[in-house]
């Protein structure tokens, strides 16, 4: 009987529905690297490629079809998709990734903000009064996001939550390990100029002096006159301007041509196909263009 009762199970066992792997949209590179770093084997689509700004895309139906079949949908936050995402997602018909479901999460919502408090007035350019959203440049916010993210895909998909918590610690250690290194090669830099304020958490947590941004407004471009003022104010100093691929290189490049400072070029988030060691590859050429100035 017992031979038949296990014949009769390991029948079952070949019609049993398979393991599925969880569906996952998420906005930026950023995003999709912490997914595969926690979740490996999660069917991923990213939303944007490095070289977009995340403030002004807009939804197209390929995003729509993406999020209609995600179980879960990680976005950067703090407003920075709010210009096209929550349309997109309202087209999806997908409640289960709406905000406040425990399909959809915020990397921004998950650690502390720096600028937060500013004014919510959109006169003042491209602000951010519940904090900047730029969290995915530096590492070490990276790290509690993907404790963070462990834990809610450990809600979705219970049975693989030990992988799911385990690749968690393992990215986190991974980046503890890597701090002194970047902490020796940004000893004594002397600073940045930015175009905009998308990578001061980087800067702040090496203690990089932010000495100023190319835009005199968020989201403005600057004029003639903003780029005299600001050479007038740096010049004698050391340092490297930062542009990201899609701002105009026109005043990064008057500014370096009138300090004498190199000007980089270089994606706020690593490779559409980027992992957990594609996203610190990103920081080391982040840190190595900050340090080399």
């Amino acid at each position: 009987m017992r031979r038949l009762l296990t014949g009769l199970l390991a029948g079952l066992a070949l019609f049993a529905a398979p393991v599925l792997a969880l569906d996952v949209v998420a906005t930026s590179p950023s995003m999709g690297a912490l997914v595969r770093a926690v979740a490996p084997s999660a069917q991923l689509t990213v939303l944007a490629g490095p070289d977009r700004d995340l403030h002004m895309l807009q939804a197209k139906p390929t995003m729509i079809r993406a999020l209609r079949s995600a179980d879960l949908l990680v976005a950067v936050g703090a407003e920075l998709e709010m210009g096209w995402l929550p349309a997109a997602s309202a087209s999806a018909a997908n409640p289960d990734i709406l905000p406040g479901r425990e399909g959809y999460f915020e990397a921004a919502a998950q650690v502390p903000l720096l600028d937060v408090g500013g004014p919510a007035d959109r006169a003042m350019g491209d602000v951010h009064p519940a904090g900047n959203p730029h969290v995915d440049l530096d590492p070490v916010r990276m790290a509690q996001v993907a404790g963070a993210l462990g834990a809610r895909m450990a809600r979705l998909d219970p049975g693989n939550a030990a992988s799911y918590r385990a690749n968690a610690r393992r990215f986190a250690e991974t980046v503890e390990q890597r701090l002194p290194q970047w902490q020796a090669q940004l000893a004594g830099a002397p600073g940045a100029v930015l175009y905009h304020r998308d990578a001061v958490y980087l800067l702040e947590r090496f203690d990089v002096p932010l000495l100023g941004t190319i835009e005199p407004v968020p989201g403005v471009p600057p004029s003639g006159r903003d780029l005299r003022e600001l050479a007038g104010k740096l010049r004698g100093r050391d340092g490297v301007i930062i542009h990201a691929p899609y701002h105009s290189p026109k005043g990064p490049r008057k500014l370096g041509g009138d300090l004498g400072w190199p000007v980089e070029t270089l994606p706020l988030s690593p490779p559409v196909s980027a992992d957990g060691d594609g996203y610190l590859r990103h920081i080391d050429r982040w840190v190595s263009a900050i340090a080399g100035a």
